[in-house]
C-alpha cells in the first residue's frame, strides 16, 4: 500500500454483445463495444489523475493485458451475485488491506472528471460517506472510511431509487453524507450522443 486513499472502479469485460446492451439494440453490437471502450479510456484517465492507489475489480475475469497497466493498477475479480454484494465485496476487499478511505465507481460516466474524485476524498475528511448524484436515480460514486455492509442490501439495483434508498439506509444508520454535483452515466445511445454534443459545446 502507498496511499492512504483507494480508488476502486468496477469494469465489464470488453467482449461483443456482451457491453452496453441498451446501446446495441439501436446501434448494434459493434457500435456499443466500441463506444465502451472509448468509456474505459476516459475512466482510466480519471483513474490516472486521482491521488489514490486505484484497483480495477473486473466482472468476468482479470485481463493480464489489456489497457489497464499491471505496473500501475491492482487487479481483482468482482464476486458476488448482485452489484450490491459485489460492491460490497470490493470495499471489504480493499478496506482489509489497510486503506483509510475508499470511493468506488463505475466505468459508464463520460462527465466524470478527477476533481469530482478529489472532491470525494476530501469531504471524507467530515463525512461518513459520500455519494455522487447519477441522473437515473443511482449514483456514479460512493465512498466510506470505513466498512457499512447494511448500504449494500437494497432488494433491487436497476430502479430510479437506489440512491434515495442508500441515503435512508445511511440515515438509519445516523451516518453523514455529502454528495458530489449530478452527472449522467451512458446507458443508451441517446445518452452517448447527448454526452458527445456536451464535450464539443465546452
Amino acid at each position: 500500500m502507498q496511499n492512504k486513499n483507494a480508488l476502486v472502479v468496477f469494469v465489464r469485460n470488453p467482449e461483443k454483445g456482451s457491453v452496453k446492451t441498451r446501446i446495441a439494440e439501436t446501434a448494434g453490437d459493434d457500435k456499443a463495444l466500441s463506444i465502451y471502450l472509448r468509456l474505459l479510456e476516459h475512466t482510466k484517465a480519471v483513474a490516472e489523475r486521482v491521488e489514490a492507489d486505484t484497483f480495477v475489480f473486473y466482472s468476468n475475469e482479470i485481463a493480464v493485458d489489456d489497457l489497464w497497466d499491471g505496473s500501475r493498477f491492482f487487479k481483482e475479480k468482482q464476486e458476488g451475485v448482485d452489484l450490491g454484494e459485489r460492491m460490497q465485496k470490493a470495499f471489504a476487499t480493499v478496506f482489509s488491506k489497510g486503506y483509510q478511505k475508499v470511493c468506488i465507481i463505475g466505468s459508464d460516466c463520460y462527465d466524470l472528471i478527477p476533481e469530482h474524485v478529489e472532491t470525494a476524498f476530501g469531504k471524507l475528511h467530515l463525512k461518513d460517506l459520500v455519494a455522487g448524484p447519477a441522473e437515473d436515480g443511482g449514483y456514479y460514486l460512493l465512498g466510506m472510511k470505513r466498512m457499512h455492509t447494511a448500504l449494500f442490501g437494497l432488494k433491487a439495483w436497476s430502479t430510479e431509487f437506489v440512491l434515495q434508498e442508500t441515503l435512508l439506509i445511511a440515515e438509519a444508520l445516523d451516518l453523514s453524507c455529502a454528495t458530489l454535483p449530478v452527472l449522467s452515466d451512458i446507458d443508451t445511445e441517446a445518452d452517448w450522443e447527448a454526452a458527445l454534443s456536451k464535450r464539443a459545446q465546452r
